[in-house]
């Protein structure tokens, strides 16, 4: 059993509003999913992603009233998504910098073109030369030109205070293999190629711990075939490693555990997929609640606030 690379990353949000139209009109991502924490329906849930929804290509938010993030260590600590071509950095550059946005300067790091920038909230971000040919899906509607859209996620950036336990559950339980050190950044393959399949983790022992808030990572769901759900819950428990158990989503299964530096890592299905409850021609368009939550659709969308 092996691990598909990134499923989705889910971050904090303060402002749902302004979330939709950073993610969707400046990113150029497609909203293929508008939907609700399932254990806090009183907060969106929304999932940004390629044309269709792949997995591996979405970042998803929850709106929660918090504070900004304070950063530190036991986090997520940066997002990358894929984009290719040198051409891609100088119009992502232009674009970001026209937006008033907090960005940096395309420069090699790790042997790849990447660009840093923040989201409004402080989310960290990054642009990175995907040299894989993992597929993804163009957006027709999207306000990104076909060959400069993003491809998807990768790679994802943990910060944590002793590298030791970390590399030890990703290697012994999740199946990693450690291919490169640069510094205190320690890099991780999953199954692919390139940055979609890298997880990185930096060590920073002298950093206090971050503490969760608006422009901050929930947590990182990693990649299975649906037809491995079965065997990973087994293997994690087979491990004794404390978990959720499992847990249906609708749309995928996932499985929840915390490394030992307290970082949530999900395990999530590569199935059913977005389109099991709309069409694909119209995924994001209207509230998607999964069968439990369907009866209380009227109570819910009074709660929430309008996206724009």
């Amino acid at each position: 059993m092996q691990l598909n690379g990134f499923h989705h990353l889910t971050a904090v949000t303060a402002d749902a509003p302004k979330n939709h139209a950073f993610y969707t009109d400046v990113l150029g991502l497609r909203l293929v999913k508008k939907s609700v924490n399932q254990d806090d329906v009183s907060a969106y849930h929304l999932f940004y992603a390629d044309g269709k929804g792949s997995p591996g290509t979405d970042i998803t938010f929850f709106d929660w009233p918090a504070p900004r993030e304070r950063r530190g260590t036991h986090s997520i600590a940066r997002t990358g998504f894929r984009v290719q071509g040198e051409k891609a950095f100088s119009y992502w550059t232009d674009r970001l910098k026209a937006k008033g946005l907090k960005v940096g300067e395309p420069t090699e790091k790790f042997g790849r073109i990447t660009l840093d920038f923040e989201d409004f909230e402080g989310q960290r971000l990054s642009l990175v030369q995907d040299e894989s040919d993992t597929p993804y899906a163009i957006w027709d509607k999207s306000t990104v030109p076909a060959e400069h859209q993003i491809h998807g996620l990768g790679p994802i950036t943990l910060s944590v205070p002793d590298i030791a336990p970390t590399e030890m559950v990703l290697t012994k339980v999740m199946g990693m293999s450690k291919a490169a050190q640069h510094g205190n950044t320690h890099v991780y393959w999953m199954k692919g190629k390139g940055p979609v399949a890298e997880l990185h983790v930096i060590e920073e022992p002298g950093l206090a711990p971050a503490q969760q808030g608006a422009g901050g990572v929930h947590h990182v769901a990693f990649n299975i075939p649906m037809a491995d759900y079965t065997a990973w819950a087994e293997r994690l428990r087979a491990m004794r490693v404390p978990n959720s158990g499992p847990v249906d989503r609708y749309w995928f299964k996932s499985l929840y555990f915390r490394e030992p530096n307290g970082i949530l890592f999900e395990i999530a299905t590569d199935g059913p997929g977005f389109h099991a409850d709309e069409p694909m021609e119209t995924l994001g368009e209207t509230l998607s609640l999964p069968p439990f939550l369907e009866g209380r659709r009227a109570q819910i969308e009074a709660g929430l606030k309008k996206l724009g």
